[in-house]
């Protein structure tokens, strides 16, 4: 098991340094940096290749959602290496022409990182999302550059990076990233820095987060002015996030509560991964209620979900199955043992 996590964990050494943010300056300076950038003369980009850049991205993303990081990561990379490069590298019809390429190009490489996130390969996600931030920063998207680090806000608290978490997290609020946001992206933004706040120990901030994130889902409605990335976050995955906030606060029961409402809200098929990956930290929290029939329950749903996915996240719940279950191996209970060789063969599996 310990072999099995650090082989998670190695996918490539996170860099910790790579996340400290550039100055004000550079933000004001960026899309006139790329204004200002050589072209090829021999590559007109207009709402065409938007288009296509947004479609591809969007399957990606819905493909992520049901199956894993780990199956096409390596297609969307080649694709935005192929295609996505040599469109930023075009000319523009307009202005606006340009700032929406850059966008769509933005939300395609954070679809990467993203995907790398969840595939374990957590240096290469962080390359990803840090070249995502710089194209929305290019773009003058700022609830995008929001959305951008919030993600890395979520990998650093994942990998245990609690200040640098923070320091993400208050960012993506910063700059009129939240401001300009739609409701939903705002709720999103707003419910991973409840967790790096409560992670840090600031329990009445993290407790008001959660508020303000529930007053902006409420106010969602989806419609042209809400960005398609944001499609998957609905009231399954504010509760997923209000469980892992509660969590970290130290309060079993109210997380207990909010991962159930996501696991009873989701829609399992369509999410097949976040709901494996719930249904294991539901597991985790019952066992540290002391509940080891319940988690084993709860975990042998999990482990039904996780068929046909193909995830680090889902493979790290695998572990903390076994891991919690090590002491009682060989006292001869069915259910711990029926639990701890399915998770056995799931970590068998090549991914």
């Amino acid at each position: 098991m310990d072999r099995e996590r650090r082989r998670l964990l190695a996918g490539a050494a996170y860099s910790v340094g790579g996340l400290v943010l550039p100055g004000e300056p550079w933000w004001d300076e960026a899309p006139e940096r790329a204004r200002s950038r050589a072209t090829d003369p021999g590559r007109r980009v207009g709402e065409t290749e938007v288009r296509a850049v947004r479609e591809m991205t969007e399957f990606f993303s819905r493909r992520d959602q049901r199956h894993g990081g780990v199956d096409g990561r390596t297609a969307l990379h080649q694709y935005i290496v192929d295609d996505v490069a040599r469109y930023v590298g075009g000319v523009f019809s307009s202005e606006k022409a340009r700032r929406s390429l850059y966008s769509a190009a933005a939300e395609a490489v954070y679809v990467a990182g993203w995907m790398g996130f969840d595939a374990s390969r957590h240096e290469a996600a962080r390359r990803h999302f840090t070249l995502a931030l710089k194209l929305a920063a290019e773009a003058d998207d700022a609830p995008l550059a929001g959305h951008v680090l919030r993600a890395m806000a979520h990998q650093a608290m994942d990998l245990g990076h609690t200040r640098a978490a923070l320091d993400l997290a208050t960012a993506s609020v910063e700059r009129e990233r939240y401001a300009r946001a739609a409701p939903r992206e705002r709720a999103l933004i707003g419910i991973v820095r409840a967790r790096a706040l409560a992670l840090d120990g600031r329990r009445s901030s993290a407790v008001a987060a959660i508020s303000r994130a529930e007053t902006d889902l409420d106010r969602a409605s989806s419609g042209d002015d809400e960005p398609k990335r944001v499609w998957f976050f609905q009231e399954a995955s504010l509760a997923h996030e209000t469980a892992r906030t509660l969590w970290a606060l130290g309060d079993l029961d109210g997380a207990l509560h909010h991962f159930r409402d996501s696991v009873r809200r989701r829609e399992a098929g369509s999410f097949s991964r976040t709901h494996a990956v719930t249904l294991g930290y539901m597991g985790t929290v019952q066992a540290g209620q002391g509940n080891i029939d319940a988690a084993c329950r709860t975990w042998s749903r999990a482990l039904d979900a996780m068929d046909g996915v193909q995830s680090g996240r889902a493979r790290e719940a695998a572990v903390t199955m076994r891991t919690v279950l090590s002491p009682f191996r060989h006292r001869g209970i069915p259910s711990a043992s029926a639990v701890d060789a399915r998770a056995r063969a799931v970590l068998q599996r090549v991914i």
